[in-house]
């Protein structure tokens, strides 16, 4: 087992154990721990209830994701390779992405009602803009001498696009994924909280309004082992598809 691994584990077991110590001696109403948390977990999951609530959260999750990483990408390259489409799109895109997205989400209700597509849509609204705007970024700074190299040696647009401008921008583009993937998140939970009595979302507002702490942090803590997989497996892309990038050896 490596010293990364182990100093995390460690990391993990004192925040249990401090959390332990301090949650049984806080009013079960107020906070909980983590065994009986783990307890909440298992009964949820014996009975069906969690697997049932999170089917529709990441199938939406997955729409969402899909949706925001296809066109995030395709309009972040049109953007930074095409000065008349970045001119004529760049403030739409920064008053959008500097928007609270929250306050939207009735409106979207409207228009929308309170099924799947609505729940999509708003988490592609979270989503989507880290991925443009990184992958924006990361063509934009592909280096402009090995782009005149590559003119130099008669490289077609194509053979620019295909051996220089994607490869270069790939770093940014996951990069972009990373950060969308915690806002999706996010998004995923607040779209419950205002469209559906399914979800992980509604289980949240369910057992917080029954005061059942224990069982109202099993959702909150499946989201956050949920983001910690989807960022290692953006990562974990990363260095597939990009064998020439090499994270730090500390990670």
């Amino acid at each position: 087992m490596s010293k990364k691994t182990l100093v995390r584990l460690a990391s993990l077991a004192v925040v249990l154990i401090l959390w332990e110590f301090y949650g049984r001696r806080v009013n079960p109403i107020l906070f909980t721990y983590p065994t009986a948390v783990a307890r909440a977990f298992f009964e949820l999951a014996a009975s069906g209830e969690l697997a049932s609530y999170m089917r529709e959260s990441l199938m939406v999750l997955a729409y969402a994701t899909v949706a925001s990483i296809v066109a995030g990408v395709l309009f972040g390259v049109l953007m930074g390779r095409f000065a008349t489409i970045e001119w004529a799109t760049d403030m739409y895109v920064s008053a959008l992405y500097s928007m609270p997205m929250v306050a939207v989400v009735p409106l979207i209700v409207l228009w929308f009602g309170f099924k799947v597509p609505a729940k999509v849509i708003i988490v592609f609204l979270f989503m989507v803009f880290p991925v443009l705007l990184n992958t924006f970024e990361g063509v934009k700074n592909v280096d402009r001498n090995l782009q005149e190299v590559a003119r130099s040696f008669c490289s077609s647009e194509r053979q620019l696009w295909r051996h220089l401008i994607i490869p270069s921008a790939v770093p940014f583009i996951v990069a972009g994924i990373r950060l969308a993937i915690g806002r999706g998140l996010v998004g995923m939970i607040i779209a419950e909280f205002y469209t559906s009595i399914t979800g992980l979302g509604y289980m949240i507002v369910r057992y917080a309004n029954a005061f059942e702490t224990d069982k109202l942090f099993v959702p909150i803590v499946v989201v956050m082992i949920l983001g910690i997989g989807l960022m290692w497996l953006a990562k974990w892309i990363e260095v597939r598809i990009a064998p020439w990038r090499r994270f730090d050896e500390r990670e």
